[in-house]
């Protein structure tokens, strides 16, 4: 009879027995029975490889490959490096198979062969979206199959420079028992497909479901495996998906791409701030403009308050867009410091379109809504403001005032209040460009010099 072991499907901790809560991640009824895994002998990711000395290896840089899809590309960090394991993980029906498709095309006439693997869709589903993408693709194979030594056995045959995994959790091995989808399939996968990328230069993209909790289903350790990690996010309703990397070995993290969901697929956004701006109504009370960086590159939104009477006993609080608790923060620091009494209100603040913004340098732009709805009071329409708000009422510096700046000049705003800790230097490295700033030092310096 063959041993059985429990195990976490969230972080993979095993147990003889089985148990309501994992003691390694306290996620509850996470343990499923599974055939304990039969040792093996690892396998080197280089063969033959031997200890070197730090100044005897051979600085190779990889050269990356343009896919011409200006947004994945500056994800990526600048282009597809070969040999490289990238997991891309998004909500069902975000568009995750449809971008990964238009990679594959676009792969396929640069560098063929290329095989997309589908465990979950069949050729004539895969056929029907490429023909209402009006995809033309090169040397592209499709292969309906979630056998992982089937699927091996193809590469081996076809030898492609890319290979798509649609997805990793439809994948499983003859060497367990356990069904796909469990810790001990994924992480067989995942390391299978390791070891194939780095030893023979093949580019392989696994596509990840999501849980709950708005993370890539499976053991944690598969994000340790792979090189990029990148999230497909967006809502359903708006036209735009924000692709973002959090994890990157060749290339910046937290870089951002933005895409527009068309007829035709998915269409890069080169200018995103205007896309965001667009419908603004100027000379509103609780609208200001922020400049916010996402990854290498700054980007322009509007951030709205709307200060209400509470209609019931206990005050709603809505933020969308934001950090809450920075939020929260906020509005302490306007009730204490500032005399605002606002806490007994219903309080709502939304990032317009859809964009989260989590860097502290949103808390300046969040005050001065909230202070232009509370004295029902327009900020002025050619107003950018970005700072962090500390509880005693300070406004501190932030990163990369300079590159912020060329942004806002670039779109025509005129006037930029920013944190003083900002403003010699921003003054000094920006000389050239037509722009009235105004360092403030304090929140109440900056309402007291707007309202």
């Amino acid at each position: 009879m063959a041993k059985t072991v429990f195990i976490c499907q969230g972080c993979g901790y095993r147990s003889p027995k089985w148990l309501g809560r994992c003691p390694e991640c306290g996620e509850w009824n996470s343990f499923l029975e599974e055939v304990a895994e039969e040792r093996r002998e690892p396998i080197p990711l280089v063969k033959g490889g031997e200890p070197k000395r730090y100044s005897e290896i051979v600085d190779e840089r990889e050269q990356r490959i343009k896919l011409e899809i200006s947004e994945f590309d500056r994800v990526l960090g600048g282009g597809l490096v070969p040999g490289s394991l990238i997991l891309i993980g998004g909500e069902p029906g975000i568009g995750k198979s449809t971008l990964m498709l238009e990679v594959a095309e676009r792969m396929s006439r640069i560098s063929p062969p290329v095989l997309y693997v589908s465990g979950e869709e069949s050729e004539k589903q895969v056929k029907l979206r490429g023909e209402r993408l009006s995809l033309s693709p090169g040397d592209l194979y499709f292969f309906a199959e979630t056998c992982l030594e089937r699927i091996l056995e193809e590469i081996e045959r076809l030898s492609p420079r890319m290979v798509v995994i649609d997805s990793i959790q439809t994948i499983f091995s003859l060497r367990f028992d356990s069904p796909p989808g469990t810790v001990s399939q994924i992480r067989e996968a995942a390391n299978r497909f390791l070891l194939l990328s780095k030893e023979r230069g093949i580019s392989i993209f696994l596509i990840g479901h999501i849980t709950k909790e708005g993370t890539i289903a499976g053991p944690k350790a598969l994000e340790h495996i792979v090189d990029t990690v990148l999230y497909f996010e967006g809502e359903r309703y708006y036209a735009h998906r924000l692709l973002r990397a959090v994890k990157n070995r060749f290339g910046p993290t937290n870089e951002l791409g933005i895409f527009e969901m068309g007829e035709r697929g998915l269409i890069p956004v080169p200018k995103p701030s205007e896309f965001f701006l667009s419908g603004r109504k100027p000379d509103v009370s609780g609208s200001t403009i922020l400049c916010s960086i996402e990854g290498s590159r700054p980007l322009l939104v509007e951030v709205q308050a709307l200060v209400s009477a509470a209609v019931f006993t206990n005050p709603r609080r809505m933020v969308v867009g934001l950090d809450p608790s920075r939020v929260f923060l906020i509005l302490a620091v306007l009730e204490k410091r500032m005399g605002f009494r606002i806490l007994a209100n219903d309080i709502y603040i939304n990032v317009v379109g859809g964009v989260m913004v989590t860097e502290p340098a949103a808390d300046l732009a969040v005050a001065l809504a909230l202070s232009s709805s509370v004295k029902n009071k327009p900020l002025p329409p050619d107003l950018v403001c970005f700072g962090e708000v500390g509880l005693t009422g300070e406004v501190r510096g932030v990163a990369q005032a300079s590159r912020r700046l060329k942004e806002i000049a670039s779109l025509g705003f005129s006037r930029v209040v920013l944190p003083q800790v900002n403003l010699p230097s921003a003054k000094e490295g920006l000389s050239k460009l037509d722009l009235e700033l105004t360092g403030v030092s304090t929140l109440s310096q900056a309402i007291s010099l707007l309202f």
